[in-house]
């Protein structure tokens, strides 16, 4: 019955407008409704108060005109409204519905069990330290031959569910075949791996773990061709025992994450990308990235006839910046509230130039607080 209202409130709004406004709509954009109050554009069935307007039957006419005046875009029939922060109040939404159908643990960590940030941490420098950056995984493809390589990243979310790029586990080359997910990797040439600390005192994590893999689960409208909806999830065989070197990265589950577009602030990337060099590191690297602006990104990226849209978001553009893994996370951190600092993915690598850390090109991700409802849709205890 919900999405009935929803529905007919969106036929009722979409009546007066034209195709062409219909297309233009930029998620999140600041804006003032009616009533002269500042807000963001954002998905009807988000706006509280515009929301609770819809079970009244019929609708009235006063309804209708102000629906009609928030509108500020719609994409493929969904209508956009201008939403001021007071309309904005918790509601029922597409999150409480997928609880409601798979009860009230969506087996995802919350912040405390995930995105744990040691304190005690000596941060900076390229070279990342045995336990930074837990939730790293290493995506293993079978390549025929008895070949095997470590071509893609990803993150652990939860106990048995690693997000990564649609693109690394579908439409492979011809021959490959996806082999298992490694955990808990540091330096792919030791196991176990150890390094020594300032104080010349040898530490050593737990052995790597090697996981086969269940399930994948590539977004269903993902296209190489252009890249949108570039993620997906892989579901490993069995349920992975936490430690110091193994932990999930939180989602961005909160509504100020959700509608943050991120612009200017400064995120970490990690991997075991290519290096200036051109060549793959042993070493879990890291670098610190900004957040270009999206629309800054569709220019430099419209000269090569590449489209970008709401769902993706690009950071970097720094000569020499090379340490992402495709699939692997754009990682932020969420300070707001300083008895529990943890990290959230905020971005998925999907493309990029060529060439390592090309300057003024940065790297196009997708922007994961899009797909959180997806994400919770699609996994299972």
């Amino acid at each position: 019955m919900r999405k009935s209202y929803i529905c007919i409130a969106e036929v009722l709004i979409l009546s007066f407008i034209s195709v062409a406004s219909a297309q233009n709509v930029v998620n999140n954009k600041r804006c003032a409704n009616p009533n002269g109050e500042n807000g963001l554009c954002i998905h009807l069935e988000q706006c509280t108060e515009l929301y609770q307007m819809l079970p009244k039957k019929p609708l009235p006419q006063a309804n209708i005109n102000f629906l009609r005046s928030s509108q500020c875009g719609a994409v493929n029939g969904k209508v956009f409204v201008c939403c001021s922060d007071r309309q904005m109040r918790p509601s029922p939404s597409i999150s409480d519905s997928i609880k409601t159908r798979m009860g009230t643990d969506t087996n995802l960590p919350e912040p405390g069990q995930c995105g744990n940030v040691r304190s005690n941490r000596m941060y900076g420098g390229s070279i990342t330290k045995l336990d930074e950056y837990p939730w790293m995984a290493l995506i293993e493809y079978d390549k025929g031959n008895n070949l095997y390589g470590h071509q893609c990243g990803g993150s652990l979310i939860n106990k048995r569910y690693v997000l990564t790029a649609a693109h690394c586990i579908s439409q492979l080359p011809q021959n490959w075949k996806l082999h298992r997910v490694r955990l808990g990797e540091w330096d792919t040439s030791t196991n176990p791996d150890c390094e020594v600390d300032t104080r010349g005192i040898e530490e050593c994590a737990d052995p790597h773990v090697d996981v086969t893999i269940e399930q994948v689960i590539p977004h269903e409208k993902f296209l190489k061709s252009n890249r949108f909806h570039d993620i997906g999830l892989i579901r490993l065989s069995r349920n992975i025992n936490y430690n110091d070197f193994i932990r999930p990265i939180c989602l961005p589950l909160k509504d100020s994450l959700k509608r943050s577009t991120f612009d200017g602030i400064k995120m970490d990337v990690s991997g075991w990308g290519k290096t200036e060099q051109g060549t793959p590191s042993n070493v879990k690297l890291k670098a610190e990235v900004p957040v270009v602006p999206l629309y800054e990104c569709q220019r430099i990226y419209s000269e090569r006839s590449v489209d970008l849209g709401t769902s993706q978001m690009c950071a970097g553009g720094q000569q020499g910046t090379c340490t992402g893994d495709s699939g692997g996370p754009l990682i932020g951190l969420d300070s707001t509230n300083k008895q529990q600092v943890y990290y959230f993915i905020a971005g998925v690598v999907s493309f990029g130039p060529t060439s390592c850390g090309l300057k003024d090109w940065p790297t196009v991700y997708t922007r994961v607080s899009e797909y959180v409802d997806w994400i919770q849709q699609n996994i299972e205890p």
